[in-house]
């Protein structure tokens, strides 16, 4: 294929994901489940080649930058109150299925080297943080949920790939020491964490520096790829290092960047998380076409292969179950033992937990970077793609229902008392409102800042009113802001008017409309 052919190409992939966006939006599915299907039918267009990617390119391209924006955007108190539990999930859960779905796997094609085994299941373990975000943004968990849950898809790629390089040197080697194993994880790991802290360190620094909007911005995007390849490079964890970088910006973030910044940079990195979401999946589908065309001489036919690969399907699914209901055991005879109460909901939690198993483009990624002389190298792929397609097509779709049927909703973090956003809001009013008094009167007594202590007095006045009678003042409350709408329309109207009248000028009109935007996006959000 011809550089132009692949640009060609890579245009109709974006019209595909444009496509299946609004269709997904249409139709109220997951857009991870709209995206693969698009991929599938893609793919099978008759005239449309064979689509083949470097592996190492894909973590290179899209992982690094979706794992920052999924770092960036973790509520870090929640993270680290749940550490424990995310590294149960992302370390016990994947090591846990790892070694059921080798030993199957060997147990059902006694052929395949034990080396080749475990690395399928290094392949399979890990849930992706892509899948997983996909799908958890349309529904809405308990915090500590589904902070285990995220939090678990961002650490978990670390330590299935550590044990797939094992896995890998046991294959090409024809040894293994279980004390090298935990030294690699050790180091891998840790020397990741020091990475991206150093790195994290580094870049904020200088950001702190750059008034430069743009700059800070286009910054942040370079920052996780170049924490994940020079974590490769020098031998430590480069998904680690991209992760740590992303907890470092998402805390630091109020201190360092400025408004204008913030307010830039979610739409700048809502956009781009999008494209990427959309194009791995896309992926996904494209890829089954050159699965396929591998032979695989492990089985007798074609039904054989189709069965074997089922049960590795659903042993993978199933040692996610077993490792979070063990869990619940463990911690409910533990407590017990110590005299204390056991967690009120915490097998519906573990149901969810268990079904949140989405694999994704690490999977995929992983198994297509496998050694071509790798025995049953065919039937680890189409393994890797049917749990793919089974995770994020049958859980992925299915999730909102199982959390309604458990009766699982939205609430406060561990039993914390967390404030309203109204309590909260009416807390920011009382501080600007002392804010002002304190440097509204002059030396002499005279008040030099009369119409805005005025305004925000009247603010904190109109909060408390609306925390007190909120119920009964709704109705007043949105015709406010309605009204408030019609009016920056209506100053809308005007500026176009003039400018179309030839009246201002072009720096006139994009001054005053963004003025007016930013006035637009405030009630907007105020009246939500």
């Amino acid at each position: 294929m011809t550089d132009l052919a692949r640009f060609e190409l890579f245009l109709v992939i974006f019209a595909v994901i444009l496509f299946l966006a609004l269709l997904a939006r249409c139709m109220r599915l997951p857009p991870s489940v709209a995206f693969i299907g698009g991929g599938l039918a893609l793919a099978m267009v008759p005239g449309v080649p064979v689509f083949t990617i470097d592996p190492d390119l894909v973590l290179v391209v899209f992982l690094p930058p979706l794992l920052m924006a999924g770092a960036y955007f973790t509520v870090w108190p929640s993270f680290r109150a749940n550490l424990s539990g995310i590294l149960q999930l992302a370390v016990g859960a994947v090591l846990f299925c790892t070694l059921v779905v080798g030993v199957a796997v060997h147990w059902l094609v006694p052929s395949l080297p034990w080396a080749v085994c475990f690395a399928l299941g290094a392949i399979l373990a890990p849930p992706d943080a892509v899948a997983a975000k996909s799908v958890l943004e349309r529904v809405h968990l308990p915090e500590r949920l589904s902070t285990l849950i995220e939090g678990e898809s961002l650490l978990n790629d670390a330590s299935s790939l550590v044990v797939y390089r094992v896995a890998i040197a046991a294959f090409l080697t024809g040894s293994f020491s279980i004390l090298h194993a935990v030294m690699s994880f050790a180091v891998l790991s840790a020397g990741g964490v020091a990475l991206g802290l150093a790195m994290g360190w580094a870049m904020l620094t200088v950001l702190r520096r750059v008034s430069d909007s743009m700059v800070v911005i286009c910054l942040t995007l370079l920052g996780p790829w170049v924490a994940y390849v020079v974590g490769e490079r020098v031998g430590v964890s480069g998904v680690m290092a991209t992760v740590t970088m992303g907890l470092l910006f998402g805390w630091y973030q109020h201190d360092v960047f400025s408004a204008a910044t913030r307010l830039r940079g979610e739409a700048f990195w809502s956009t781009i998380t999008f494209l990427l979401e959309a194009m791995i999946f896309v992926i996904i589908g494209l890829a089954l076409r050159a699965i396929l065309h591998g032979g695989e001489s492990l089985f007798a036919s074609t039904g054989q292969l189709a069965l074997c690969v089922a049960f590795v399907v659903i042993t993978a699914i199933l040692a996610r179950f077993a490792w979070v209901y063990g869990a619940v055991v463990l911690s409910g005879t533990t407590r017990r033992l110590a005299g204390r109460p056991t967690a009120p909901r915490a097998w519906a939690e573990a149901t969810v937990t268990g079904w949140c198993g989405m694999r994704g483009v690490v999977s995929l990624a992983v198994a297509l970077s496998t050694p071509e002389d790798m025995p049953g190298r065919s039937f680890v792929l189409l393994c890797t793609f049917a749990l793919i397609l089974t995770t994020v097509v049958g859980q992925g779709t299915t999730l909102g229902l199982v959390i309604r049927a458990l009766k699982l909703s939205a609430g406060g973090a561990g039993g914390r008392a967390l404030l309203s956003e109204d309590e909260a809001r009416l807390c920011v009013a009382t501080a600007q409102r002392r804010a002002i008094e304190a440097r509204a009167t002059a030396p002499d007594g005279r008040v030099v800042h009369p119409r805005l202590l005025e305004q925000y007095r009247h603010r904190e006045t109109a909060e408390q009113r609306y925390l007190r009678e909120r119920d009964t003042v709704q109705q007043d409350h949105n015709d406010h802001f309605e009204t408030v709408l019609a009016i920056i329309a209506a100053g809308r109207s005007e500026i176009l008017s003039l400018h179309r009248g030839g009246r201002i000028h072009d720096e006139v009109l994009r001054a005053l409309e963004y003025q007016l935007d930013l006035q637009e996006l405030t009630a907007l959000a105020e009246r939500a």
